[in-house]
């Protein structure tokens, strides 16, 4: 019953066993050690680019792997198979690190994406901010022009890996006087600069290891030569990669549903109830069928787009479409099979329950369920 997958070329399945080792060896021993400390141990970054894993997609002549997305795609898969939700190896490289490569000059990427790629600098996104969401046009931070300096002032929040991030690239208002995404620009932000700071890590309901964090920025002061890309020209460039963005999250929760399916599986055919396993009864059977048949849906179109984003970029329209299917039927699904776990589904010991509040925020982050409609109404 099973899809055949095409889209994969031999190379991508090789790469497949790499991380499938590393992830084994170096990530789920510590996974529950990880998220008991908040924190993932920086060191297994800099393993992590030793092995080839981080900056899959960007050029070997900046120490990448010189892949392209089905390389991105095997990690995505990998990672949410084993329930690791707060190693952000693909926010790093396939959402941050293409910025530097396509908007940064030669100086910039010179020095930035060999270390980036080594694992010894680990990058950020500051883009949203407290009362703002995903209404990125509301931004208040600004970088005003002080001669040869930029003046950064302003706070983030739910910032990933805003606890041990390097490099932050930060969306500012540049322009005061010009309105909407005219005024948005990017800049990059060494964390060690004067008036940076980090706030608390944030407490959240899931992804207990990833280091979500409030960052703040009174007077940082940064070379004009930091400036990422034109200036004013910041929210095209959010554009062009929130579509890769929004598709490795429906990556994610397509190989993620279908890992808790078998984990949901595996325990109602041997747990027992009332003289019988909990198989046995047709609710379970007819509930487990269901979701087969949503997991063959979700699969079916994910590898399509896939298989496009290989080829061509997706459009922001077709992430939206991947993302808003694939985390919703996920989120639906799981609510399912914590209901069939019975009391263990509420454990965070099993798969299923670690997946529930791991897994709400697919909805939420990279652009909201609601976001995802509107633009896919845009074109109907």
């Amino acid at each position: 019953m099973d899809i055949q997958r095409t889209v994969y070329r031999e190379d991508h399945e090789q790469f497949r066993t790499t991380v499938q080792r590393f992830l084994d060896r170096e990530c789920v021993p510590h996974m529950a050690a990880w998220n008991a400390a908040g924190a993932i141990d920086r060191a297994v970054w800099a393993k992590a680019g030793r092995e080839g894993l981080l900056c899959t997609m960007l050029p070997t002549e900046y120490g990448g792997g010189g892949g392209d997305f089905g390389h991105s795609a095997i990690l995505a898969e990998e990672m949410a198979a084993r329930g690791l939700t707060g190693i952000n190896f693909g926010l790093h490289s396939d959402i941050i690190v293409p910025y530097l490569h396509r908007l940064g000059t030669p100086a910039q990427k010179d020095h930035w994406l060999p270390r980036c790629a080594a694992g010894e600098v680990i990058t950020a996104i500051a883009m949203t901010e407290p009362g703002t969401g995903s209404d990125l046009k509301g931004i208040r931070t600004t970088a005003r022009r002080e001669g040869d300096e930029y003046v950064i002032n302003g706070a983030k929040t739910f910032i990933s890996n805003g606890l041990l991030s390097d490099l932050v690239v930060v969306v500012a208002k540049t322009d005061p006087q010009a309105t909407g995404s005219k005024a948005m620009s990017l800049i990059l932000v060494e964390t060690d600069r004067p008036g940076f700071r980090r706030g608390r890590k944030l407490d959240k309901v899931g992804q207990h290891a990833a280091d979500t964090a409030e960052l703040f920025f009174d007077d940082v002061r940064v070379p004009a030569s930091n400036l990422l890309g034109e200036e004013g020209k910041g929210m095209y460039a959010l554009m062009h990669e929130l579509p890769q963005e929004r598709f490795l999250i429906a990556l994610g929760a397509a190989r993620a549903l279908e890992a808790c399916l078998a984990h949901t599986l595996a325990y109602v055919k041997e747990r027992q109830a009332f003289g019988h396993s909990v198989w046995d009864f047709q609710n379970t059977r007819f509930k487990l069928a269901d979701i087969k048949a949503q997991s063959l849906a979700v699969r079916t179109l994910v590898d399509h787009y896939l298989g496009e984003h290989m080829r061509r970029r997706i459009t922001l329209e077709e992430a939206a479409v991947a993302k808003l299917f694939a985390t919703e039927t996920l989120g639906s699904a799981l609510d399912t099979m914590v209901q069939l776990h019975g009391g263990y589904g509420y454990m965070l010991e099993y798969p299923v329950a670690r997946a529930f509040v791991d897994m709400r925020v697919n909805r939420i982050y990279g652009g909201t369920s609601e976001v995802q409609r509107d633009l896919i109404a845009r074109k109907l």
